[in-house]
């Protein structure tokens, strides 16, 4: 059956500009960072992507090293781009990254303008395209020179292979540094990309500030910790998530302590008639200061589940009390 995109797909969902660029994202944006990679169910990817667009979801978040195997999520993204979302190609932002490990030798890792170049010349190659919306560089590199890193994100959008421009998981410091370079080149800093949640607020200690002086945008990646603040581990740990398999999450944090807060945090949930999920999204958004969370899904009900968290964004003064007091004791 042949897929047509929903007609109410915008109707619902929720965009924020960027910073100070002209490109609003949705409040909620999908990352194909799991279970999209070679070793997945097909069909299941194929309808996650169905679902999260035709529920106004129109960013979809990628990087060179995503699968397993690295590059086989860019290959799943680019067989949809030629299917069921060939005809919507205008109406979607696809960003990709580059900065782990992608191919063997000196080349093939961090931050060097050889390997960003490289990279996301075989990233279009793997999704059939002539153009990202937007690429990453994915982390800070300790070796390369700032400079050569950010001349070569900027020689990308000149050659036409990227509209804007991000960065992801740098600090504070490192944020403003490269402002600075990209802005004397003519080639704004667009996004950042850090890790955010509840349980890892360290963006809050000088990052935001550097981004809203600069007006650049950001995005929240990992937002819900990994599955961490979602019902999932308000019992300890579940056979078949991640903590379980020690993938991208250990057993060894999700301690008593930590269960203490979820448990917690579930109950000023259930007052707002959310789930842990989507009070744990509507916190990351709250006050206009991030851009869009990135949520990732092994199914579709947990799209549509976090999704509704834009249902209920506002928050109380009491109810910040209650949540900052719970994070810090």
């Amino acid at each position: 059956m042949v897929y047509v995109a929903a007609s109410n797909r915008y109707e619902h969902m929720q965009y924020r500009r960027s910073g100070h660029s002209g490109l609003k994202l949705p409040l909620i944006s999908f990352g194909l960072w799991h279970n999209f990679g070679g070793v997945d169910a097909r069909e299941t990817g194929k309808e996650m992507i169905r679902k999260a667009f035709d529920l106004g979801i129109t960013h979809f978040d990628l990087a060179n090293n995503y699968g397993p195997p690295p590059g086989s999520a860019e290959e799943f993204f680019g067989e949809m781009l030629k299917t069921d979302l060939a005809p919507y190609r205008d109406e979607l932002i696809i960003s990709s990254k580059a900065g782990y490990k992608m191919w063997d030798g000196p080349y093939g890792d961090w931050g060097s303008k050889k390997y960003l170049v490289s990279s996301l010349d075989q990233s279009l190659k793997r999704m059939g395209l002539e153009y990202v919306d937007v690429f990453y560089h994915h982390r800070p590199d300790p070796d390369t020179p700032l400079e050569e890193t950010m001349h070569a994100l900027d020689l990308l959008v000149r050659q036409g292979k990227a509209l804007y421009i991000g960065i992801s998981s740098y600090d504070a410091k490192q944020t403003s540094e490269a402002v600075k370079i990209l802005s004397d080149l003519g080639t704004p800093l667009f996004i950042h990309q850090p890790a955010y949640s509840m349980l890892n607020r360290w963006i809050e200690d000088g990052l935001q500030e550097v981004l809203e002086e600069n007006g650049v945008g950001s995005i929240a990646f990992v937002p819900l910790a990994q599955g961490l603040l979602t019902s999932k581990y308000l019992n300890g740990i579940p056979k078949g998530s991640r903590a379980s398999k020690g993938t991208s999450l250990s057993q060894e944090e999700i301690t008593d302590a930590t269960i203490s807060k979820l448990i917690q945090l579930n109950e000023i949930a259930k007052e707002r008639n959310q789930s842990l999920a989507q009070m744990s999204l509507a916190w990351v958004l709250r006050e206009g200061k991030v851009t869009s969370a990135l949520i990732g899904a092994s199914k579709v009900e947990q799209i549509e589940e976090n999704v509704k968290a834009l249902d209920h964004l506002a928050f109380s003064k009491s109810e910040l009390e209650m949540i900052d007091s719970i994070l810090t004791s």
